[in-house]
């Protein structure tokens, strides 16, 4: 065995600039596989990792990818296929390609030192892979140096291998056994891409073929597996679904593991050209389902038929049968011969807190936590209804977070006594321990929160948000003191609306009788509420020093300057300052709805340029009409002005004259009989 793993020809030296292909950089394994390869100097892994190496590392982990590549020289060319001709080229990638010729797509590879073609997400690639392969060798005598072809395959082409012994159905494959394996009805194609680059590269000088078969790719964007971080992060569901008994076993390995493998077959060029790419781990679908809960969801899980897989629209029937696979591997010849810098060697449950951060970053899944402050009627739980709505956040309010409490019966007793002793109002220690479960609840650790109108003391400020005033989670990175000083929930914009008192009441004595019944803006309770808010914000220390001190500066909007009674434009400049949503975007009916608006509002406007173009014609003809009838009008009077002018005018003119100087009683009568006597053709 330790013959059969040493490498078939010595290690060459290695060439300081290796051009690699891998197919379809747009889907989630090759990109990530692209992008890793992108920042690895050729023949890395034939060093042994030292153990201040894998510390240095795990600080460089958090370093800018573009700064790493910086830094990094005499790593993989990457070129590649992309799915579609408007996707963007990768930044990582020198050159994509799209929808060329066979021909063309040769000519690329040719070009290439190693070409990977990864199958593991679309089918489809297969018999591509299976042409790649085959042109390559038959131009084998033409190559200059040795080129390597590694197909990225899946472990589904064991899932329905015999058990090695019948009565230990735990022992696993290894890569010795790949030709006993047997596949998956549904990944036929996959087997016979395997065989097929098996049968080729067997001169190892000129060309040699490797098949890796990975299991359930996670990590990063979240591969399989994000179906299911997603519904736990979204909150819609009192617990996550696992389809069948979940006592199956997946075989598993983070995507930047598996890359780590092909990382290493390139660099070594093993003699053993089928490989299992596994991480350590054995769990099954419970295992990975309950971890996901747990860590960003409710908690819970819930065993359902296998047939509810189908009814997950993030799921494929591929991705179906990988989570229901049962199969137990183990990549004993990666273990023993590579030299891999490990993301998650354990496996995914005991890594799944770095999993999950670079989950949430990769998707740019970060909550947006915002504290809005004001007076009575300045309209807080208006625009932060509109801005959770727009962020999809949770919308806290002080009064529902307290029923809430209420209703679940915890410390009943003290909360009656608290309120008898206050006169109804229960006490900030109660109030702040209300306010910081739910501030720390899972949904609002996911998406974030808009907190209404709460704090409104500097001292309640300082027990919920103060690290001091109480237990708080770990603290995420911050500038500045506010990491060392403040708890991971508190908030990342604080917003101080304000108008004058006149304004204020301007607006409460304009509201409708219907709202105005029940609550506090009824005149005595809105003008004692008004009070006691500027009271408390005329102290050395209000609400908003705090979050001055601590580097949160409020952004301070005066509504009455505005002049807006709906505060749009508020919430506009809100939304400026805030910045995009971080989310998963639109739903599928969010979508559909934003285009049947889009495309109503694109009709009525072409509807309304049209019309609009309609009348500018119709002005234009009947201004066209108009001057033809007038110049049809002077051509049709010159006769008969001409006739005025020689017979008429003359004899009239006179009459005229004559009449202004007689000024007769009866002038009409005058000039008729002036102009019968002085008629030229009587005379």
């Amino acid at each position: 065995m330790a013959e059969e793993e040493e490498s078939a020809a010595p290690a060459e030296k290695a060439i300081r600039i290796q051009r690699v292909f891998i197919n379809l950089l747009d889907s989630y394994s090759s990109r990530n596989i692209g992008k890793f390869l992108s920042n690895c100097v050729v023949g890395a892994s034939l060093e042994e990792i030292t153990e201040e190496e894998e510390e240095d590392d795990e600080n460089k982990s958090a370093m800018p990818e573009a700064s790493m590549a910086k830094l990094k020289e005499g790593t993989f060319q990457i070129v590649g296929t992309v799915s579609k001709l408007d996707i963007p080229r990768p930044e990582f990638a020198v050159e994509t390609y799209c929808g060329i010729s066979q021909e063309d797509l040769l000519l690329r590879l040719l070009e290439c030192d190693v070409i990977i073609y990864n199958i593991t997400e679309n089918p489809q690639q297969a018999e591509e892979a299976i042409w790649a392969v085959s042109a390559l060798n038959e131009e084998t005598s033409h190559f200059e140096k040795r080129k390597v072809f590694i197909l990225v395959s899946t472990v589904m082409t064991w899932a329905r291998s015999k058990p090695l012994d019948p009565d230990d159905s735990e022992v696993p494959f290894t890569e010795e056994d790949y030709r006993r394996r047997k596949q998956h009805p549904n990944f036929l194609d996959h087997i016979n891409a395997e065989k097929m680059v098996l049968k080729f590269g067997k001169n190892v000088r000129k060309f040699a073929t490797y098949v890796v078969a990975a299991g359930l790719q996670y990590g990063m964007e979240g591969g399989i597996l994000h179906a299911f971080f997603k519904l736990a992060w979204l909150g819609e569901v009192p617990a996550l679904p696992v389809f069948g008994d979940g006592t199956n076993v997946i075989p598993a390995i983070h995507v930047l593991d598996l890359a780590g493998v092909i990382q290493n077959i390139i660099d070594h060029v093993p003699k053993l050209r089928y490989l299992v790419a596994v991480d350590e781990s054995v769990h099954t679908l419970e295992d990975f389902v309950k971890c996901i809960s747990k860590s960003t969801g409710p908690g819970k899980i819930q065993k359902v038929p296998k047939e509810n897989a189908f009814l997950t629209k993030d799921l494929t029937q591929e991705n179906i049968d990988h989570l229901l696979v049962n199969l137990r591997m183990e990549a004993l010849f990666v273990k023993e011969n590579f030299n891999i810098r490990w993301f998650a060697q354990a496996g995914f449950v005991e890594n799944i807190n770095s999993i999950l951060k670079e989950y949430k970053q990769s998707r740019r899944l970060l909550p947006i936590k915002i504290c809005i402050l004001g007076p009575p009627a300045v309209g807080k739980s208006s625009v932060a209804e509109v801005l959770a709505k727009y962020y999809k956040l949770h919308h806290i309010k002080l009064k529902d977070v307290i029923s809430e409490a209420i209703a679940k019966l915890e410390l009943l007793e003290g909360i009656k006594e608290s309120m008898d002793q206050n006169a109804g109002r229960l006490e900030d220690q109660y109030i702040i321990r209300f306010m910081k479960e739910k501030l720390k609840s899972m949904p609002c650790r996911n998406q974030g929160y808009i907190l209404d109108g709460f704090p409104k003391t500097y001292d309640q400020a300082k027990d919920l948000f103060s690290r001091n005033g109480g237990s708080a989670s770990t603290c995420l990175p911050a500038p500045g003191p506010l990491c060392e000083l403040t708890s991971s929930f508190s908030p990342e914009f604080v917003c101080s609306l304000d108008a004058s008192d006149e304004f204020l009441k301007e607006r409460v004595i304009n509201l409708p009788e219907s709202i105005v019944t029940g609550t506090h803006y009824s005149q005595d309770r809105f003008l004692r509420a008004l009070s006691n808010y500027r009271d408390v914000n005329t102290e050395d220390e209000t609400v908003l020093n705090y979050f001055d001190e601590l580097e949160i500066h409020p952004i301070h909007i005066d509504v009455g300057r505005l002049e807006d009674a709906q505060n749009r434009l508020a919430i506009k400049q809100l939304i400026k300052e805030v910045g995009e949503p971080r989310n998963y975007g639109l739903t599928d009916e969010e979508k559909a709805e934003e285009e049947r608006k889009a495309a109503e509002e694109r009709l009525a406007r072409e509807a309304m340029e049209e019309a609009e173009r309609e009348h500018k014609e119709a002005n234009k003809r009947l201004e066209e009409v108009k001057r033809e009838e007038r110049e049809l009008l002077e051509a049709q009077s010159i006769p008969l002005r001409n006739y005025l002018m020689t017979y008429v005018m003359p004899t009239l003119m006179q009459g005229l004259n004559e009449c202004c100087k007689v000024r007769p009683d009866d002038p009409v009568d005058f000039l008729a009989e002036y102009l019968f006597k002085n008629n030229p053709e009587t005379q």
